[in-house]
């Protein structure tokens, strides 16, 4: 390339560098002008057109560059990154095959082959490529790769198991035949180990790990000491390798706890299969007593592994029968708790150790209940904390009753409210140590409420945890608990407030998002326009992307620093982040979200069929984090996921493959694609299938499993069958209503030869004659089920009205809105013109009936609910509800007066009476002064006093109704202090007036209005483009297009209309692009 060129091309890379890809397709388009040959100025100009999600027109180019079988480094790289972008990493792998066979000298060019090879899991050629390279260029690292390229490929899913140990072999073969020995580096010495390991060449690998070199590795490094440890245990020298970690531990104070489990497992293994000798055992146990017993003595306080190896020792005792002294345990325990009890790590030291059944356990509980509830110091309380926690771990099923509970809920109150005192000088980013009470408290509301199902417990919760979070802003674990406590609640944008308080990022939306989007369409308001669930979806689905992008790159860094111990490691984090089970699931939620709120067209359903197909036979991989949740609950009870897992059923494996199922078919009888028409118009790889080859598509789609019955509510296995039914249905009049392929693929390419002036390959655009030859099918009634469903649902539905919680209605709802849904997906195809040209004018009339009835129903479930939300609204609703002491009654013939003091303040509370009503006199003759009463009633003001005019009172019989007053008057203080939680349309609104300056409708604004007169003769949608932009506070990088977008339109016809009114806007020289092409500001 001559300089003069590169220096034209200069401004491209650094437009697509910035972003800008428009004006780096208008400098490539100037360019193409002279240079209309040049390979890299059409590279480029594909890359500039992915990344500005124009398909069709990058793939033209991209596959007219491919056809020339590029070698230029600058090209074969920029096309690198167009596959990438279009999904066809094996199309890359043959750029590269093809230019490294033209240059078979270059060896960077065959190690950028290697590479992508290694970049779509290709083992089988990345071994032999890694080969060839090291005969040519004789460079020990090709050798080294060609070994790992071998064992990974026998690790591969795909790779039948008789192959795995010739792989082996292979790899060993190569490093036998290596120059160098593996010693010389860590990463080649811990590859040689490995597959020594797997071959089972025990004396071999012993040859190594006794030469010097190999002491002194796993001296240093931890991955080959491990690996070497597995070597050891499965030559049975467990007490080789205990001898060897003592010697640690006494003489270089080694406290790797992997060390004294060696020790540990030199004397008593951890699983009873082997008999030990009783003589022998009694001998090791005495000596391993002695040694850990000396290694506490030495380290005090400073550590903790010789205690808790000692309680281990003990533990493993009991199980194999060989324990002598029945107090050694209680001994222990106790010695621990003393030592370390004023640790916040003690309570999970010690819960392995707490599921002995004998007498041991009742003792211990006794030794904590005298430990001391005053305390001065952070130590004493976090000693008293620790001592609550292990005694409800040890609660038996006798002490969990209400009472007693209700007791525990007091107690841990008591105490918190108390310790808030010790931190509070703290700053605001720091943990009160006061919070694990608050966290108990929480448990233990929850546990009355799975005892009466009542849902003041709830409420209760609710209120004591946000008061905590004022104490302690960043205490995530009570976050945690309030997102699901407000889920069975029903109250969604106040979890989803506190889920997004957390900053969850990169990873952690795999693992934890199922605490937010689990059932999540059952809270979605997409149907009315409200994206915010549907958005979080789409974020917390960004992990995905960057893995499939990112880790990759990962993994070939690894191969050029020779990093063989942690290439395994990424390519099993890469595959269980793309195989991911929450990945799946959010993609299910989302689509069904999706379908409420878009319009449902062909295009959706042949898209949303490709994907959902390409997940459906994936081997997934659970990695969502239940163990997070702060679980303080007894160990003989359900701990707390179970307990408030939304509706009581998970959303696992069995969940997902059932709703894959129902989606598929539906959309597999709704769309015109096939097996022959997806495999012409696809663009990218087919994913790699791991089922049952035995089996079709179909036939693994009618497999009935009853454990995915098991895993869904009676309202989903209702719809399910509903769904069935319908597909079995109407199925057969969808088969003969389908165009022929040859037909779709006509259309198809004659669409896309319109867009891009280019006919798509491999495609005839003839006409074909769509005849059909056979009749069509005789139309049959609409089977009962389908008849009967919305009907029978509606009935559910009001039955799920009375409780005091909407979040089975809502659920209910949902699922009738998506039978719905599924019911116009399935007839969506039979327009007047399909009915009358295949005589189905007894199935429209069918479908009209069923729409109609359906309607019908959607719209009475819909009246209710806005009844339940104006009830749950109304004032009646939010009546004064106060629980206090009655002082000093004064009664009346027309009223009695109560001066009442609930410890906060002094109030009258004024009852009237109607006196020719003798029983309603009689009400009030059981209250008495100094009891304490349940007020029910609205403020009033007279005579500038303020008194309760009630309308009921009660005497409380049951104290909670007093802690709970107690914590309902913190969350009212709570509200006046910072404002009621806001709704993610008041935050909006909120931000909206901060931007605005707070503007109101009756601030002077003739200075915008005039400002915007300049702007009258554009188009509607250009002028609310324009206000828009300048309404926002100024910014140097401008609007992106998305926000516009979403203030002004919501679907995808209406961000093309943007998008063509902001190009007119452009060209007219009102507006121009900023940082990038995807940012706008106003010319002023």
């Amino acid at each position: 390339m001559s300089s003069a060129l590169d220096r034209q091309i200069r401004p491209i890379y650094d437009a697509l560098d910035t972003g800008s890809n428009k004006s780096a397709i208008v400098a490539c388009n100037k360019l193409l002008k002279k240079h209309p040959k040049n390979d890299l100025i059409k590279a480029l100009k594909a890359l500039a057109l992915i990344r500005s999600q124009k398909v069709e027109e990058s793939l033209v180019l991209c596959d007219e560059v491919l056809e020339t079988k590029p070698t230029d480094d600058a090209v074969l790289t920029a096309l690198m990154h167009v596959l990438r972008g279009l999904g066809r990493h094996n199309d890359t792998v043959t750029m590269f095959e093809e230019a490294f066979k033209k240059q078979p000298s270059n060896e960077d060019l065959g190690s950028q082959t290697f590479f992508a090879n290694v970049r779509a899991n290709h083992w089988k050629s990345a071994h032999q490529i890694a080969t060839r390279m090291f005969k040519q260029f004789h460079d020990q690292r090709y050798l080294y790769w060609s070994v790992i390229s071998a064992v990974l490929q026998a690790n591969d899913a795909t790779t039948p198991s008789t192959m795995r140990p010739i792989l082996y072999k292979l790899a060993h073969r190569l490093l036998t035949s290596s120059p160098t020995p593996s010693y010389v580096n860590p990463d080649r010495f811990y590859l040689h180990l490995t597959i020594l390991l797997e071959l089972e060449l025990y004396e071999e690998a012993d040859t190594l790990l006794d030469s010097d070199a190999g002491k002194s590795i796993c001296a240093t490094n931890l991955s080959c000491n491990e690996l070497r440890r597995e070597i050891w245990r499965r030559q049975g020298r467990a007490v080789q390798e205990a001898e060897r970690a003592e010697k640690l531990i006494v003489e270089k104070k080694d406290r790797n706890w992997l060390e004294f489990l060696a020790v540990l497992d030199g004397v008593l293994p951890s699983s009873t299969d082997s008999q030990l000798a009783e003589g022998d055992v009694t001998q090791k146990l005495k000596h391993v007593e002695e040694v850990l017993s000396k290694v506490q003595e030495e380290d005090g306080l400073k550590d903790r592994s010789g205690p808790l190896a000692l309680l281990e020792l003990e533990r493993r005792a009991r199980i194999h029968g060989v324990a002598k002294d029945q107090t050694r345990m209680l001994t222990l325990l106790q010695n621990y708790f003393d030592k370390f009890g004023d640790k916040a790590c003690c309570f999970e030291d010690l819960k392995p150790f707490l599921k002995t059944e004998d007498d041991t356990l009742g003792l211990f509980r006794a030794s904590l209940e005298s430990v001391p509830t005053d305390f001065t110091t952070v130590s004493q309380l976090i000693r008293l904390i620790n001592s609550f926690k292990i005694l409800r771990y040890t609660l038996t099923e006798a002490d969990i009753t209400v009472e007693k509970e209700s007791e525990r809920v007091a107690t841990y109150a008591k105490y918190y409210f108390d310790a808030l005192a010790l931190g509070a000088g703290l700053p605001v980013t720091e943990l009160q140590p006061a919070d694990d009470l608050a966290l108990l408290a929480g448990n233990a509301l929850i546990s009355l409420w799975q005892l009466t199902g009542d849902d003041k417990y709830l409420y209760d919760a609710v209120y004591l945890l946000e008061f905590a979070l004022t104490k302690s802003k960043q205490s995530f674990l009570t976050r945690l608990i309030l997102i699901r406590v407000y889920r069975l609640l029903g109250a969604s944008s106040l979890a989803l407030e506190h889920y997004r308080a957390m900053q969850v990022k990169q990873v952690q939306h795999d693992t934890l998002s199922h605490l937010i989007l689990s059932r999540a369409s059952a809270f979605s308001l997409a149907s009315s326009g409200d994206l915010t669930l549907a958005s979080e979806c789409l974020e917390s689905t960004q992990i995905y992307l960057s893995n499939s992008q990112e880790t990759g790159d990962f993994v070939v860094r690894a191969f050029t620093a020779e990093k063989y111990s942690q290439i395994p490691e990424f390519i099993k984090f890469e595959e269980r982040l793309e195989n991911s089970l929450q990945r799946d699931t959010v993609k299910v939620e989302h689509l069904r979200m999706r379908l409420s709120h878009e319009a449902i067209t062909s295009d959706l359903i042949d898209m949303e069929l490709i994907e959902l197909k390409f997940i459906f036979d994936r081997t997934r991989y659970d990695n969502r984090d239940f163990n997070i949740l702060p679980d303080y609950q007894p160990r003989v009870s359900s701990g707390l996921n179970d307990q408030t897992l939304l509706f009581g059923k998970p959303e696992g494996d069995k969940w997902l493959s059932a709703f894959l199922k129902v989606y598929i078919r539906a959309f597999q009888a709704a769309s015109d694609l096939d097996d022959t028409v997806e495999e012409k118009l696809l663009i990218g790889d087919r994913p790699k299938q791991t089922a049952d080859s035995k089996l079709s598509l179909r036939e693994r789609l009618l497999q009935k499993d009853e454990e995915e019955l098991d895993s869904l509510t009676s309202e989903e296995a209702t719809f399910l069958e509903y769904a069935n039914a319908l597909v079995n249905w109407i199925e057969p009049y969808y088969d003969y209503a389908r165009p022929p392929p040859a037909v779709v693929l006509a259309e198809a390419a004659k669409q896309t030869q319109l867009k891009t002036g280019h006919p798509l390959k491999g495609v005839d655009i003839n006409p074909v004659n769509g005849k059909k030859e056979q009749d069509s099918p005789a139309v049959t009634d609409a089977p009962e089920v389908v008849v009967k469903y919305f009907e029978a649902a509606k009935e559910r539905f009001q039955a799920s009205l009375s409780h005091s919680s909407p979040t089975q209605a809502l659920h209910t709802a949902t699922i009738i809105q998506e039978a719905f849904l599924l019911l116009v997906i399935e007839t969506f195809r039979f327009t007047p013109t399909v009915v009358k040209l295949n005589k189905f004018g007894l199935l429209a009339t069918q479908f009209k009936d069923l729409r109609t009835a359906s309607h019908d129903v959607l719209k009475d479930i819909s009246s209710s609910l806005k009844k339940r939300a104006e009830a749950d609204g109304s004032s009646a609703s939010k009546q004064a509800d106060h629980a206090s002491k009655a002082l000093v009654p004064t009664k009346q013939t027309t009223n009695c007066v109560y001066t009442i003091d609930d410890g906060t303040g002094v109030i009258e509370a004024r009852q009237w009476l109607d006196a020719s009503n003798e029983d309603e006199a009689k009400k009030w003759e059981d209250i008495q002064e100094q009891q304490y009463v349940r007020v029910t009633g609205g403020l009033k003001s007279f005579g500038k006093k303020r008194y309760v005019n009630a309308t009921h009172i009660r005497g409380i019989k049951d104290s909670h109704e007093i802690y709970f007053h107690i914590l309902e008057a913190i969350a009212v203080s709570l509200i006046l202090e910072r404002g009621a939680p806001s709704s993610a349309g008041a935050a909006a609104l909120k931000k909206t007036e901060a931007t605005t300056g707070g503007m109101s409708a009756y601030s002077a604004q003739n200075a915008n209005s005039t400002r915007h007169d300049q702007y009258a003769h554009l188009t509607e949608l250009q002028q609310a483009i324009i206000h828009f932009i300048l309404d926002q506070p100024p910014r140097e990088e401008g609007i992106h297009v998305a926000q516009i977008a979403k203030a002004i339109g919501a679907n995808a016809d209406d961000a093309r209309k943007i998008g063509n009114a902001l190009d007119a806007l452009m060209d007219e020289g009102h507006v121009f692009t900023t940082i990038d092409d995807s940012h706008f500001s106003v010319s002023q």
